[in-house]
């Protein structure tokens, strides 16, 4: 059904319109310029950057001399005119980090994980966590404007609550975003990693310039985070991305979904040690022994090397298969175990999906890895919370209804 807007969705669109210009530019942009990028008349500019800088987000910063005439005043981003906490849930190690504005993580930390622990016991944990990095970084909890929380999916997006994850079990049915935001005092966004990291890599793409691409999120698991026309693809129920069971390798490993080669099992960490005959480790941590795979390659490992060449065909195969239903431009790729793989993995995977006789693509795809790095999941996190406030999205202009 097709819905109208009114004159508040209008100015508060224009208001955030004119903000992500000026966030984009980190030198600064004069209100001329920005007349000339957003079509607004220099009335309604005016209004809108007062109101901005009322509210703190942006401030002057200096005159520029361009030409006959007045100079002209800059106007930037301030940085720190608001912060948000990311969280990221993951089956390895649980991630909190706090960004501001720009997008920049100010401080850092890891939740300690407790074997056996309650629900409620979960939550408080993540509760703590949030106190504790909003102390240390001396950060005003009214400048916060909440937590956003990334996990592995399923999950129910209306309520925000965990359904059956199945690498994190102590999660399953989990009212996170109710609970953790009766904890913390502060509003709470519950999202798939795979969809926060996509948000994350948006949000640090100053050129804005990524509008349709596909995030290859590589952590304990592996999914798909997609944009098309500068928002993120969420699906029906808030679950798009599951690329687990894509067959890229026939003759791979065994699947528990009763196939053969399906990307998750293909390249799940645990695999790729077994492949090169390493013994599998006690603590569940595979970090290290992934670190030592990589070390080996590069020293010359011929087991070690062929199970990396192999991974990074998969990996491949898989994109161009996606592609070929998507048909977007670039292919980001992050996520914890990726940036411990990808000194070895990237240049296999970038020669194979352009070289792929199954792709269908007519232009070449643009292959790079992630601005953010390993913390993508966790930041992107964070930055569902200013992309939810401060993203110009002409959907957002639409009556609800």
């Amino acid at each position: 059904m097709r819905t109208g807007s009114n004159l508040p969705a209008v100015g508060e669109y224009n208001q955030t319109l004119v903000l992500d210009l000026i966030r984009r530019a980190p030198e600064g942009l004069s209100r001329v310029e920005l007349s000339a990028r957003t079509g607004l008349s220099a009335q309604t500019l005016s209004n809108v950057t007062r109101r901005l800088a009322d509210e703190g987000l942006i401030v002057e910063a200096g005159k520029v001399i361009s030409g006959p005439g007045k100079p002209r005043t800059l106007l930037k981003l301030e940085p720190r005119s608001r912060f948000a906490v990311g969280v990221h849930l993951d089956p390895v190690v649980d991630t909190i980090v706090l960004v501001d504005m720009a997008g920049d993580v100010v401080a850092h930390d890891e939740i300690p994980r407790r074997h056996g622990a309650a629900p409620d016991e979960l939550v408080d944990d993540v509760r703590a966590a949030v106190d504790r990095i909003l102390s240390d970084a001396d950060i005003p909890r009214p400048l916060v404007l909440g937590v956003g929380v990334a996990a592995p999916g399923p999950f129910d997006a209306r309520g925000g609550r965990l359904l059956d994850p199945p690498l994190l079990p102590a999660w399953h049915n989990v009212h996170v975003r109710e609970d953790l935001g009766a904890a913390t005092g502060l509003p709470v966004i519950v999202e798939k990693d795979v969809t926060a990291a996509m948000v994350g890599e948006m949000w640090f793409d100053r050129s804005d310039a990524l509008t349709d691409a596909m995030f290859l999120y590589y952590g304990a698991g592996v999914g798909l985070g997609v944009a098309i026309s500068g928002s993120p693809v969420r699906g029906r129920t808030g679950n798009a991305g599951g690329i687990a069971h894509v067959v890229v390798d026939p003759d791979g490993p065994a699947c528990e979904c009763g196939s053969r080669g399906c990307l998750g099992v293909s390249i799940e960490p645990r695999t790729l040690l077994a492949e090169a005959g390493y013994e599998p480790t006690e603590t569940g941590d595979s970090r290290p022994d992934l670190d030592r795979l990589v070390r080996d390659a590069a020293e010359g490992g011929a087991p070690a090397r062929e199970v990396l060449h192999r991974a990074g065909e998969r990996i491949a195969r898989a994109l161009v298969v996606t592609n070929n239903l998507l048909d977007v431009d670039e292919v980001v790729l992050g996520g914890p175990v990726w940036e411990r793989l990808a000194a070895v993995l990237v240049d296999t995977v970038t020669a194979r999906v352009a070289a792929d006789p199954v792709s269908t693509a007519t232009r070449a795809i643009t292959v790079r890895l992630s601005r953010v790095g390993a913390d993508v999941a966790a930041v992107g996190a964070a930055c569902l919370m200013l992309d939810g406030a401060f993203a110009a999205r002409p959907a957002r202009m639409m009556i609800a209804i």
